[in-house]
């Protein structure tokens, strides 16, 4: 007689389930579990970043809202144009743009946007679309490269010395703002995916990058981020068609 054999005894199948499935919960829930703890640990930022000390503070008003920051705006730049109207102290000459016939102190220009504090660089890109995509340093809307349903180009005339024109609606720049920003590395303000939008040059280096992505963006430092890397974008030392100036961003986002 074989004294090593080893006798099986038969598992009922209802009982062979039940341990199956309590096998599974319980990897479900330490999955859960596990989830939950990442989730638990992402950092509620509880400061502005450095940055929005540049935004006009007569215009603006920005705070935080849990892990976003809401930027509400008056929409009223901080520098001369056209487009101010005459008697304004902000008025400024410029008998070679087609002004359009809206007056912005009388036009409603307020904007409110929300913005992630953190951006979220891991997902696909976004293309941009019409109507205000950013907020620049002034208090002012920043558009991207179309107007209406068309090119930029059919509006150019309208214009002003600083690359903004209203319509429709409110006040916007569609170029390299250079009421504040003009071949250099100054911030030009923050866009709908909580990315910073510089000039044309780089702090880090003092000179235009040569490293940028298909939005003009790249990982570096800049004046604010004292010493730290961190992506942004900047405006694309191009061109654009015969306005003899540069676009502030055409996208797409990679913040979304």
């Amino acid at each position: 007689m074989n004294k090593n054999r080893i006798t099986l005894k038969r598992i009922p199948l209802a009982t062979l389930t039940a341990m199956v499935s309590m096998a599974f919960l319980s990897c479900s829930t330490d999955s859960a579990d596990e989830t939950l703890e990442e989730e638990s640990e992402e950092t509620i930022p509880t400061e502005l970043h450095a940055a929005f000390s540049a935004f006009n503070t007569d215009a603006t008003t920005i705070f935080l809202d849990g892990s976003n920051v809401v930027i509400e705006t008056t929409g009223l730049p901080d520098h001369e144009t056209v487009y101010w109207g005459e008697g304004n102290s902000l008025y400024r000459e410029e008998s070679n743009v087609a002004t359009t016939p809206s007056i912005m102190s009388s036009n409603n220009n307020a904007t409110t946007i929300t913005v992630d504090a953190t951006p979220n660089l891991t997902g696909n890109t976004v293309s941009t679309e019409l109507n205000t995509i950013g907020i620049a340093v002034s208090g002012a809307s920043i558009f991207n490269d179309q107007e209406g349903n068309g090119a930029l180009d059919q509006a150019a005339a309208s214009l002003d010395w600083t690359g903004a024109h209203i319509g429709p609606g409110v006040y916007h720049y569609h170029l390299e703002p250079k009421a504040f920003t003009n071949d250099d590395d100054k911030l030009v303000g923050i866009l709908l995916d909580g990315v910073f939008l510089y000039g044309r040059k780089c702090n880090a280096t003092g000179a235009y990058p040569t490293d940028l992505d298909s939005s003009g963006g790249h990982t570096a430092t800049t004046q604010y981020t004292d010493g730290e890397e961190e992506y942004h974008y900047h405006i694309i030392n191009e061109l654009y068609s015969t306005t003899g100036s540069y676009l502030a961003f055409a996208g797409p986002y990679q913040g979304y």
